[in-house]
């Protein structure tokens, strides 16, 4: 039986369901010689297609299946445990938030004091994980969410194939999608100015979406004829961006003038609360279909390939992109320099 990608309200739930029906896969196809009570990881199987309420209790479990005999389910558990962990800090929305780029994010910050051993035991838990899920997931309207990750290239393990080209907007397509943010009919005007102002936040300025609906109103500071925005990136790491004045004024000074977010908060929904990574990257799907653009990856995620890609082209800066983007390691910037169509001219003139 196949189920809808985000099948849970909540992220959490979501990724706990996939995470089961996945732990429960592998358990049945490991081999099971060293088992010494065959009896209770029956019992086993039947909790985990009944699932679990919360992580604790999977892991528990987990170690159970470890103890009776099937040693290697660690091997999966571990770093499913740890992407979880770490995509809850960020506040995810959706498992359609989780792309090749993240996953690499993930790996050079989970495994940089890792045996090679170990890291490959991380690449291997990732792409079972993700593979199992591109075969068992289904939409009512019978379309499938394929992840297709590879993770060819990361912590210099497996460099030699490189990486899936993330997907992104050309300069065209750039200008295109501007001119639809401002023509885009929202519900109301409120939510207008709200959408209009988190979208171009995000593709000025590269940060993830995460990052965007964590930006407290205090780490919005006005300097000259543009703005500094501090935001907390992984592992908690603060970096700052920059973005003109001229592009968001109008948006941005009837914002200040009706929100009414708790906690400090830059942006919020109209309770107040934080905004989802979700909803953000449905409205920039809206968007895109609205004007008739389609991509593989059509989320807002896909807005910080497109900043990382236009900046490199423009600078040739590796370390630009690196620190624009809050990159721990630059080999996760590196994949930029695959679309320098000026790199890939000089090749033809230099043959």
């Amino acid at each position: 039986m196949r189920y809808p990608l985000d099948i849970e309200n909540t992220f959490s739930k979501t990724y706990l369901f996939w995470l089961t029906r996945f732990l429960r896969n592998k358990i049945t196809s490991l081999s099971n010689r060293q088992v010494t009570d065959k009896n209770r990881l029956a019992q086993i199987i039947q909790e985990l297609i009944k699932g679990f309420d919360n992580i604790h209790k999977l892991k528990l479990i987990t170690k159970e299946v470890r103890n009776i005999g099937i040693s290697s389910i660690h091997v999966y558990y571990l770093p499913l445990e740890k992407l979880y962990n770490y995509m809850i800090q960020f506040g995810a929305g959706s498992m359609k938030e989780i792309d090749e780029e993240l996953l690499s994010d993930f790996l050079a910050s989970e495994t940089a004091n890792l045996s090679d051993a170990t890291k490959k035991n991380y690449r291997i838990a990732l792409l079972g994980f993700f593979g199992y899920i591109d075969k068992q997931n289904e939409e009512e309207n019978g379309n499938i969410y394929r992840y297709g990750i590879e993770l060819k290239n990361w912590g210099g393990l497996a460099g030699k194939s490189g990486t899936k080209l993330p997907s992104y907007l050309n300069k065209e397509e750039v200008n295109k999608f501007i001119t639809a943010i401002d023509k885009y009919e929202f519900k109301n005007s409120i939510l207008a100015v709200r959408n209009r102002l988190v979208i171009k936040i995000i593709l000025y300025t590269g940060i993830r979406v995460g990052e965007a609906i964590n930006i407290n109103i205090k780490d919005f500071v006005k300097e000259d004829d543009a703005y500094i925005i501090q935001v907390r990136g992984k592992g908690n790491k603060p970096r700052v961006v920059m973005i003109k004045e001229k592009i968001i004024k109008s948006d941005l000074s009837t914002w200040l003038d009706t929100r009414c977010c708790d906690d400090n908060l830059f942006l919020c929904n109209q309770k107040g609360k934080k905004l989802t990574q979700a909803y953000i990257s449905r409205i920039v799907e809206q968007i895109l279909m609205s004007i008739g653009l389609r991509k593989e990856k059509n989320g807002a995620h896909m807005l910080r390939h497109t900043f990382a890609t236009l900046l490199y082209q423009k600078s040739k800066d590796l370390i630009l992109v690196q620190e624009s983007l809050g990159h721990a390691d630059i080999n996760t910037s590196r994949i930029y320099t695959h679309f320098d169509i000026s790199r890939l001219d000089k090749t033809t003139d230099i043959f």
